[in-house]
């Protein structure tokens, strides 16, 4: 799977930079070209022009199946779900979902209680998918973006920079080291990304998490990685009835509206 946003829509931390900074000689590649790099490896691939600039595209060439890809569009929204969850049956239910809906259908549903039915903390949304999995979601209405990784990284997620600063995301280790050379990084596990909000832990949602420089002896930097800072606290709304599911909360809102 690849997904490449704009820098503007994306926002992407400036931590995955500091490689591409400390080496004088480090090509990367424009969007345009990482899609095309992207199609040159996988030729079954499908590519999804999205507005503002923004890309997605999936393969299902050595699709494993116990990390199966999919995609799915509905309602403006974008999502590539590489995984599968083991609590798949309940989430249906929590969300009023048939029985054929997919894990990618069940996260576009969390991610739409989120955005419509604030405040809901984003790190609820994830904390309750239960499997592997590894997803990028992208709002074509309101140019949002959220990405998110299990905590155990049981999928493959990479993440790095194109030359322009837009935001590359993949499963592929390959296409994000020719399309990012060294502006890159694992994604953290257990987190999750939203454009304009940052990275979030969502087993430590009150805490930070730092990209932190990889040294050599010279003091070079050759690398980034994203940790939890369990010294700095972030601000945070007051959760009513934390103790709850939120998929449930949301499903009891939902229904005193009908």
């Amino acid at each position: 799977m690849l997904a490449v946003f704009a820098k503007e829509a994306a926002k992407p931390p400036e931590e995955l930079r500091l490689p591409a900074m400390a080496s004088n000689n480090d090509p990367m590649m424009t969007p345009e070209e990482i899609v095309d790099k992207f199609k040159s490896l996988w030729p079954d691939s499908t590519v999804y022009n999205l507005p503002h600039g923004n890309f997605m595209a999936l393969s299902h060439q050595q699709e494993t199946p116990t990390h199966p890809r999919s995609i799915v569009v509905l309602d403006d929204i974008f999502c590539i779900f590489v995984g599968a969850l083991a609590n798949i049956a309940e989430l249906r239910h929590h969300y009023g979902l048939q029985r054929q809906a997919t894990e990618a259908m069940i996260v576009v549903e969390a991610y739409k209680a989120l955005r419509d039915r604030a405040p809901y903390p984003p790190d609820q949304v994830v904390k309750d998918l239960d499997g592997k999995f590894a997803f990028t979601i992208f709002d074509a209405r309101t140019n949002n973006l959220f990405v998110a990784r299990d905590r155990d990284g049981g999928v493959n997620l990479e993440w790095g920079l194109a030359s322009d600063g837009s935001l590359v995301c993949s499963d592929d280790l390959q296409i994000i080291r020719e399309g990012c050379g060294k502006a890159c990084s694992h994604f953290p596990q257990g987190c999750i990304f939203i454009s304009g909000s940052g990275l979030t832990n969502f087993d430590h949602p009150l805490h930070k998490v730092r990209g932190i420089a990889h040294e050599d002896d010279s003091g070079n930097i050759f690398g980034v990685y994203f940790q939890v800072d369990l010294y700095t606290k972030i601000p945070s709304i007051p959760r009513r009835g934390s103790a709850s599911n939120w998929a449930d909360t949301a499903m009891i809102k939902g229904e005193q509206k009908l």
